[in-house]
């Protein structure tokens, strides 16, 4: 089973990119990997308005993400200012990096829970 990390937008509408990030595990789920979202992890305790927090919360998550096989970077909502960074990071680890969208029918859940809002995963 190959340990994936996903990246995908948090700030902006909070609620709506972390209904996106759990889709974004149930879709590697349904390819038989085992995912691993750190900004869902910890801002279940961390807050990610604090700068201190928020430099925690990432620094932790790549120490755990190192162990991981391959990178996916989800676009369907852009890529915001931090996955662009965490692009960086991987590449200059050397990490296999892959860009995904989630598959119709997950996304279909999103927009039925979260109205898209304009602009707001930047």
């Amino acid at each position: 089973m190959k340990k994936v990390v996903i990246e995908s937008p948090l700030a902006g509408d909070f609620a709506r990119n972390q209904q996106y990030a759990r889709l974004c595990a149930l879709d590697c789920r349904n390819r038989g990997e085992a995912a691993y979202a750190s900004h869902l992890f910890y801002t279940q305790f961390l807050d990610d308005r604090s700068p201190d927090d928020r430099a925690f919360g990432i620094t932790a998550g790549y120490e755990w993400a190192q162990y991981a096989d391959l990178v996916a970077i989800y676009i369907d909502l852009d890529v915001s200012a931090g996955m662009h960074r965490a692009y960086e990071h991987w590449k200059s680890q050397s990490k296999e990096i892959e860009s995904r969208r989630l598959p119709l029918e997950l996304l279909a859940l999103l927009d039925a829970d979260h109205p898209k809002t304009e602009g707001s995963c930047k």
